[in-house]
């Protein structure tokens, strides 16, 4: 077994942080929750039952200890969420003004920063 490799397993065990997972060459690792899927995972043992059957593909080794971290997520393409209904924008995109307000106080917020600095010595 080897990083990136797509292996089976079986779900070993579930904790709020993650799902443990018997492999099929006889070694556990762990799919944290980050790496169930794209997105906010709000009730990890709605998704996943033990002995539950999971393909995941294996992220990491640690050459330490030997911990297995694994993904789902990888696997999975991109799934479209909510469009996005505006953007947040660094400057008022509307009055065309771009980034010439930061510009101009540049100079201003460096000199404050370095009498801070100077201050603090």
């Amino acid at each position: 077994m080897k990083i990136g490799d797509k292996v089976s397993g079986k779900v070993s065990g579930i904790q709020p942080y993650g799902v443990f997972v018997d492999l099929s060459n006889g070694e556990q690792g762990l799919i944290h929750i980050s790496e169930l899927k794209n997105g906010y995972v709000t009730d990890i043992e709605h998704n996943y039952q033990i002995g539950d059957r999971v393909i995941v593909q294996v992220m990491n080794i640690d050459e330490y200890n030997g911990k297995v971290s694994l993904s789902i997520r990888a696997l999975k393409q991109l799934e479209p969420g909510r469009p996005i209904l505006h953007k947040h924008f660094w400057t008022d995109y509307k009055d065309k003004i771009g980034y010439e307000t930061i510009r101009k106080n540049k100079h201003k917020w460096i000199e404050e920063a370095l009498a801070e600095i100077r201050r603090n010595k």
